[in-house]
């Protein structure tokens, strides 16, 4: 396994690789690896002949009052856990190597999948993911790209800019990982006290709850949106950012489940910020 730190070091062996017609697969990171990122990794492993992942807290998906300086980073830990899957490469740059001084250049993915969810709540944040999403894209040209569901938003935007600036770059989506208990692993896990870990149980709790009443045949969304509102009320130590179902993929505002939809949380547990979600679909009553 390789680490590499600079961006043109990066593109020299990019361009062995291509010369070689090997096909690439990237799993872009912020580190504090866990299991999601491992399984991600191992699906690009299984699925593209050079795999490469990107460690870098990127400074411009994060507002002046978010989380960037206190973001967990361990990259030794990180380092072993990636080589446990067999990756290839890491690619490790600092934040002067991708935004150097004097760096202008910003990638907005505009319309109605970005002013909503986490869009609305973290001004700018897609603004910074598409800008190194892009980035990451131009320097080690992947054919695949391996993101997790747990960020479906993330996942919806990064397609639209694809499409839209005719990238040749596969985005493969990998199911949320979870916990034996229930909880979607997140690197903000490690925020948590004991009692705060218990509590965040409720994000999948409620939407265990609005699977079941689709199940049960329930497709009003106002109805199943307050079952998932009252639930999480029952904990104490959770505050609600957002509870949302919009069409998916397309993050259009439907009332009704005709097919699939997307059921997003953001809740507060003390002053840790999660996000879970679950596709809802008409065809399983």
């Amino acid at each position: 396994m390789e680490i590499i730190t600079t961006v043109e070091a990066m593109h020299q062996i990019i361009k062995q690789v291509k010369r070689q017609g090997k096909s690439i697969g990237l799993v872009p990171t912020m580190g504090a690896l866990h299991d999601g990122h491992l399984e991600l990794l191992r699906r690009a492993k299984s699925m593209c002949e050079v795999t490469v992942t990107s460690i870098f807290v990127n400074p411009t998906q994060f507002g002046p009052t978010e989380d960037f300086n206190h973001y967990p980073r361990d990259f030794d830990n990180d380092c072993a856990k990636a080589k446990s899957t067999g990756i290839d490469i890491i690619f490790h740059p600092a934040a002067a190597e991708m935004y150097p001084e004097g760096y202008a250049t910003f990638v907005n993915v505009n319309g109605n999948i970005t002013d909503k969810l986490c869009g609305l709540s973290r001004p700018g944040h897609f603004r910074g993911v598409a800008t190194i999403v892009s980035k990451l894209f131009n320097i080690i040209q992947p054919d695949k790209a391996f993101f997790g569901q747990k960020d479906a938003q993330q996942v919806v935007v990064i397609k639209r800019m694809v499409e839209d600036l005719n990238m040749s770059t596969a985005i493969e989506i990998v199911p949320i990982v979870r916990a034996a208990d229930g909880l979607a692993l997140s690197s903000r896990n490690a925020y948590l006290s004991g009692e705060e870990r218990n509590a965040a149980l409720v994000l999948s709790r409620s939407l265990k709850l609005a699977e079941q009443a689709v199940k049960a045949g329930q497709r009003d969304f106002t109805q199943i949106r307050q079952l998932v509102v009252n639930e999480i009320g029952k904990e104490k130590l959770a505050g609600i950012d957002y509870v949302e179902i919009y069409h998916f993929p397309g993050l259009e505002p439907i009332e009704q489940l005709t097919d699939k939809a997307l059921l997003a949380l953001a809740v507060k547990i003390g002053k840790t910020r999660l996000i879970d979600n679950t596709i809802l679909e008409a065809a399983t009553c």
